[in-house]
């Protein structure tokens, strides 16, 4: 097994705008979808909209549907990092910047695990802590996870990627 030196903050910032994008792209699909629902459940009168003026000002005014909406969107974030980390340990932003992460053994994530990181990464904040930690560049999600995020050589990448169905 090659053994690759651990990523720095550029290249992790660099690979979450990048990831950024993409979520933000899931999450306005998934809020669409939501919305959706919601006004199924207005049209099959197991909701009522009241003195709201649209869907949105309902979810607004409403504790129970704002804590839904947040929770969807919670959940695409991770479930968007987890699946690629899972899979090959490279999201989209990763792949483009030979980013990957892994256990210190070089192991692909577990669900469990690569779920707790991105609920660790803490919106990205957590990669500043590399910046503290320059000898080992670990970031929070890093250090509570037991995780690393690692440069791949160009070959590396290129053969990861290749071995995706």
């Amino acid at each position: 097994m090659a053994s690759f030196p651990r990523a720095g903050l550029t290249r992790r910032l660099a690979s979450l705008i990048y990831d950024g994008l993409v979520v933000i792209a899931f999450a306005m699909l998934s809020m669409v979808v939501f919305l959706l629902v919601i006004e199924g459940f207005i049209s099959a009168g197991w909701l009522s909209q009241g003195n709201h003026e649209d869907v949105s000002a309902l979810i607004q005014a409403s504790p129970l549907l704002s804590f839904f909406r947040g929770f969807v969107l919670i959940a695409v974030s991770v479930l968007f990092f987890a699946y690629f980390w899972t899979k090959s340990g490279q999201t989209i932003g990763m792949r483009a910047w030979r980013l990957k992460v892994q256990t210190p053994d070089g192991e692909l994530l577990s669900w469990p695990r690569a779920s707790a990181r991105a609920l660790c990464a803490l919106l990205g904040l957590g990669n500043l802590l590399v910046l503290i930690d320059f000898k080992h560049k670990r970031a929070l999600q890093d250090m509570i996870c037991g995780t690393e995020v690692v440069v791949l050589s160009k070959e590396e990448n290129k053969r990861i990627y290749d071995s995706l169905d």
